[in-house]
């Protein structure tokens, strides 16, 4: 029996693939296939862009995927509401960040438009059509229309469309073509889903469970560092009080009873200005090494 996993083609592509990296699955993409390898023997993935991810789990042709909060709630709006699929995890990363992306409604700087009120009669353009007609209908706001972009959205207003409902993470792109971010529609994070076949099978449940369990060890360490070192027993009070507040170090005794070891975990950021503090406070044989997953 094989897990059929789908990895989404596109832009959160090499992402995903780094991520289950870190989680301890090599997946090796060829230019050529849309099968790609993975070096777990119960695995078996397959490339789908995020848009139609939810489809082909809820139809039972994959039975977990990753795809974006965003294109479950196309899907499901789609589909008046059907819940085919469950969200397993919610896994915080995109193709530039560990953050969330949004979708923002943006209009050009120099048109009338400054609030979501004033597109009663007016053309959107965007590729996640039902999340921006349930968007407006929301605030009761009678736009002309919706209608679906292929592609390059963000060029569109003012000639094809008044305004645009695009995915942004820094916003620079539209600030390039002279957009202005009016609100946000939606905020989105990747998710692992499943559906509900997979979930009633006991074996599928358990392997999709142990995935999960791994890519949020991977997620949970991002950015994150083990640090430890030596310190005198005399000394320890001062070492700890250079830690941050809500770190909690394990402290271990050493052959010599006058000293001790502490071993902690920190944002990594802080470390080239930790290291230095610690040395004076007394710490001796001070180590930072990488990690790769927390298990919380």
């Amino acid at each position: 029996m094989k897990l059929r996993l789908g990895i989404p083609k596109g832009s959160l592509q090499d992402a995903t693939v780094q991520l289950f990296a870190r989680a301890g699955f090599n997946i090796y993409v060829s230019t050529r296939s849309y099968f790609p390898t993975i070096d777990d023997p119960e695995i078996e993935c397959m490339l789908i862009r995020a848009q139609e991810m939810t489809r082909y789990v809820c139809e039972g042709v994959l039975d977990a995927g990753l795809t974006g909060f965003d294109w479950v709630s196309e899907h499901r709006l789609g589909r008046d509401s059907h819940t085919c699929v469950v969200s397993l995890a919610d896994l915080v990363y995109s193709k530039q960040s560990f953050g969330k992306v949004r979708w923002v409604l943006a209009a050009p700087e120099d048109s009338r438009f400054s609030s979501p009120a004033d597109f009663a009669g007016a053309t959107i353009a965007t590729e996640l059509v039902q999340v921006t007609r349930s968007y407006f209908e929301r605030l009761k706001v009678p736009v002309k229309r919706v209608e679906f972009s292929w592609g390059a959205t963000e060029v569109k207003p003012p000639v094809l469309a008044d305004a645009i409902v695009e995915a942004t993470e820094t916003g620079s792109t539209l600030r390039a073509n002279r957009l202005r971010i009016l609100d946000t529609v939606l905020e989105s994070n990747t998710q692992l889903i499943v559906n509900h076949e997979a979930l009633a099978d006991a074996w599928k449940k358990t392997k999709i469970d142990n995935i999960a369990l791994l890519l949020r060890a991977a997620i949970e360490a991002q950015g994150r560092v083990g640090l430890m070192l030596n310190v005198r027993r005399s000394d320890l009070d001062k070492v700890l009080a250079q830690l941050p507040a809500l770190q909690r170090p394990t402290i271990s005794s050493l052959s010599d009873e006058d000293w001790v070891a502490v071993n902690t975990i920190i944002e990594e950021r802080t470390v080239r200005d930790l290291i230095p503090k610690l040395k004076a406070a007394g710490g001796q044989g001070i180590v930072e090494y990488p990690l790769n997953k927390i298990v919380v």
